[in-house]
């Protein structure tokens, strides 16, 4: 099936020297989406276009069996040619850093500037066991608000930052209730694709930025030989008082090393 993705695309909004510079592509992480995003959207915007894509199953784009690097990268890039999108600087995060490695990989010659945050080019071990439990047992009995969906999740996980991010993808029914937005069974299906290594063979011999999170261990020591052997041009930026979620943790940090890199 064809799978459509919601941009969220400041072309229009945006007469401050877009056109100088390449445009940003943002993708988010798992059970993420664009809308995490918005206020570096809104920072970036000031001097270029930036384009944030809700990947498959997740934000507002189609529900679609799989989760391959592969097939996520298809979707953006098939995305990125319907906006007439040649050569962008592209930053993907977590989950999305892969599908940007994926796409570093197999077309190179249409990215300028590759930032990869907090995510290593590896398989990673089964770890989002009770995230699933707790998204479930909200299915199980749909919220009336978000207090009782907390509650709900609160069973399974501890951390309440953890909580409100996957409370973002909580939107009503019809029948007044609060509901996943995600493609959870797609999602839960094929986590197998999520923690393997990107897609694409080879390494990537342009410009790229890796960040990583002092306080994650993501992106570990014990990794850098494979980020390196991925990306041998690879910069790579510690962020000493950030955990995984790097960018919200520490966004004017992020912020400033994204735009040193870009410029």
């Amino acid at each position: 099936m064809d799978v459509e993705l919601h941009l969220v695309d400041t072309a229009k909004s945006n007469e401050n020297g877009s056109d100088k510079a390449p445009p940003l592509v943002i993708l988010h992480g798992l059970f993420g989406s664009a809308d995490n995003w918005r206020s570096h959207i809104k920072h970036w915007q000031v001097t270029r276009r930036v384009i944030a894509v809700d990947l498959r199953n997740h934000g507002r784009s189609t529900h679609a069996k799989g989760m391959g690097y592969e097939a996520m990268a298809d979707d953006v890039l098939g995305a990125l040619d319907l906006l007439g999108i040649e050569r962008f600087d592209l930053l993907g995060h977590s989950m999305g850093g892969k599908v940007a490695m994926t796409m570093a990989r197999r077309v190179p010659q249409r990215i300028e500037h590759l930032i990869v945050a907090d995510i290593a080019p590896i398989a990673y071990k089964h770890g989002h066991e009770t995230i699933f439990q707790a998204m479930r047992r909200v299915e199980r009995e749909p919220p009336k608000n978000r207090k009782e969906a907390d509650s709900a999740m609160a069973e399974f996980i501890e951390s309440s930052a953890t909580r409100m991010f996957l409370a973002t993808n909580l939107v009503r029914n019809e029948q007044g209730e609060l509901s996943w937005r995600v493609g959870l069974d797609n999602i839960e299906q094929d986590y197998d694709s999520i923690v393997a290594a990107p897609g694409g063979t080879g390494a990537y011999e342009g410009k790229a930025l890796v960040l990583r999170g002092g306080r994650s261990d993501y992106v570990s020591d014990d990794t850098l030989s494979a980020v390196k052997q991925v990306l041998p041009q690879a910069k790579i930026v510690t962020l000493k008082e950030a955990g995984h979620w790097l960018h919200a943790e520490q966004p004017e940090r992020f912020q400033e090393e994204v735009e040193a890199f870009l410029d």
